[in-house]
């Protein structure tokens, strides 16, 4: 807002969304933390509140409403606020051939991939959304370790193993869907 007449200004071109939800520029977030923030935010700026004023005003408070949006879910989901840290630290994301090397991993995802292409099976599809959680509070608490050590590659290599936990937490989703 401009400090004179109070009018709703437009977002910078390139927000830290650390910054602008008010957080550390660290892995660790509180949750609830970011939601009060989040909702205080979307409380001042929200478009609802914006009907009555000029044009601009109404699109920048859209503007605004979209980029604490983003924030909001970058920043509570740890794969794309890890991916987010190592933007800003100028670290290319992994791409999926960086676990090339891990054998053992590359197979646990295959045999999980072949578990979900079987016909639908409650039992199976339990078992391996439970596995999925499992897996990714594990790499959540080795990625949060690589970020506080400033071990970037090793932060970089993970992300891409919760990556591939991601993708397949999307196919048992779609599986569960009925068709």
């Amino acid at each position: 807002f401009c400090p004179g007449c109070r009018a709703l200004q437009p977002p910078g071109p390139r927000p830290d969304l650390f910054r602008l939800m008010d957080c550390d520029r660290s892995f660790r977030v509180d949750a609830q933390q970011l939601q009060r923030r989040f909702r205080s935010l979307q409380r001042a700026v929200h478009p609802d509140r914006f009907g009555q004023r000029p044009p601009k005003e109404q699109y920048y408070s859209e503007q605004h409403s979209s980029l604490i949006n983003k924030a909001y879910q970058t920043l509570l989901n740890p794969l794309s606020r890890g991916l987010y840290l190592l933007e800003l630290h100028g670290v290319k994301p992994a791409q999926e051939t960086d676990c090339d090397g891990d054998s053992v991993f590359l197979t646990e995802i295959m045999e999980i991939n072949e578990k979900l292409a079987e016909p639908k099976n409650e039992d199976i599809f339990e078992e391996i959304e439970t596995l999925i959680k499992v897996k990714q509070e594990e790499l959540t608490k080795e990625v949060t370790a690589a970020f506080e050590r400033d071990d970037l590659q090793e932060a970089k290599k993970l992300l891409a193993k919760m990556k591939y936990f991601a993708n397949l937490e999307d196919k048992l989703k779609n599986k569960k869907i009925p068709s």
